[in-house]
């Protein structure tokens, strides 16, 4: 066990890796003891501090896009800039705690090996520690990272992925269409005969990534609304276009994305189109199964697709009736600033997004 520890000291100081891996059980735990030796060495030493903690940037400023050289694929990621969070100011001691107990109880979960989903951590932690995490909202900021002031970024820290602390990812996705799953040792799933409710996504990863997968379609399509995924399966579209549906019910979680990337490995050849809502949260979700997010730059890479957008463009607005508009939300309004004013999607899609974007802004 030495070894391994001693092994994981590399991680802590080397600030080139900027991506969560998915590591064992076992260097997770020796990641989290070097974190702890280190945090209780600079305490017993004769001038005894809280050290600080070097933590990849998870800000638009660190991110850059990487395009593939041998495929179109493309998806954000963060450089090697390093901020050092000062754990001595004021009001940042509770946040500081929280990283601290929640690796705490991933510790045990991995030495337990089991996995819990983020629900069934925030109801353990509540019961532990309920003066620290009075709702379910503040695990999930520690777990992603982003904690209130402080933004401690566990994830950054270990160097691993939130599936490797034992955390499942909560799944809201469906598919149905011209797919075949199948879990090792288990009977096979026609996602063709599922039903316009289609096949649930499972959030356990590991057991998405050994999925044994055969098709015969020729499209992949994300929709975006569940109520028209429903009506596509129910009058079964894929029979009419062989295709794979699939679904995220509006913003995509991790074990959604997780699938799709891992149906897009198995069938290269196959193009994936997304349909969306003609407005920024439908972008915004576009983007978001296209090139991933800052939020998750660690590990975009690992869920990234090659994504085809598939619907309106501004070309067609003259053939609607104006009952079919709605006005514009104040959010609606901030996400369309926020897609624009982003570096990462002007590099290569700057005149296809500004164009979207400011008709969507001038059609409110």
């Amino acid at each position: 066990m030495e070894d391994l520890r001693n092994s994981t000291l590399k991680f802590f100081t080397d600030q080139e890796l900027c991506y969560a891996d998915i590591v064992p059980p076992t260097q997770v735990r020796a990641r989290i003891e070097v974190s702890v030796l280190s945090f209780l060495k600079i305490l017993n030493a004769s001038n005894p501090a809280i050290s600080d903690l070097p933590l990849i940037q998870r800000k638009l400023s660190n991110s850059r896009m990487n395009h593939g050289l041998l495929t179109e694929l493309s998806y954000v990621f963060l450089s090697n800039s390093v901020s050092i969070r000062s754990l001595m100011r004021p009001n940042a001691g509770k946040a500081f705690v929280r990283v601290w107990k929640v690796m705490e109880m991933c510790y045990q979960i991995l030495l337990k090996e089991k996995r819990v989903t983020q629900r069934e951590l925030f109801y353990k932690l509540l019961c532990d520690s309920p003066h620290l995490f009075p709702s379910q909202k503040d695990v999930n900021r520690t777990i992603q990272g982003l904690l209130i002031c402080a933004k401690i970024d566990l994830v950054a820290l270990l160097r691993c992925s939130r599936y490797s602390l034992g955390i499942m990812a909560s799944s809201r996705g469906l598919i149905a269409g011209r797919l075949i799953m199948q879990e090792p040792g288990k009977e096979a799933v026609d996602c063709s005969v599922c039903g316009s409710s289609g096949h649930t996504v499972s959030g356990d990863l590991s057991l998405l990534d050994k999925l044994v997968l055969n098709a015969d379609a020729r499209y992949i399509i994300i929709v975006e609304k569940h109520a028209i995924f429903q009506r596509l399966a129910e009058d079964r579209f894929f029979s009419q276009i062989p295709s794979i549906l699939i679904t995220a019910k509006g913003y995509p979680d991790m074990a959604t994305r997780f699938l799709l990337h891992r149906i897009s490995r198995a069938f290269p050849d196959l193009p994936i189109l997304a349909l969306v809502d003609w407005n920024p949260a439908g972008l915004a979700i576009l983007c978001t199964f296209k090139f991933g997010s800052v939020g998750m730059g660690l590990e975009s890479y690992r869920y990234a697709c090659n994504v085809k957008w598939l619907g309106l463009r501004g070309h067609d607005l003259p053939m609607l009736p104006d009952q079919s508009f709605v006005p514009l939300k104040t959010k609606d309004l901030q996400i369309a600033q926020s897609l624009m004013s982003s570096k990462i999607l002007q590099v290569n899609h700057s005149e296809t997004l500004n164009a979207a974007l400011a008709i969507l802004i001038l059609q409110d």
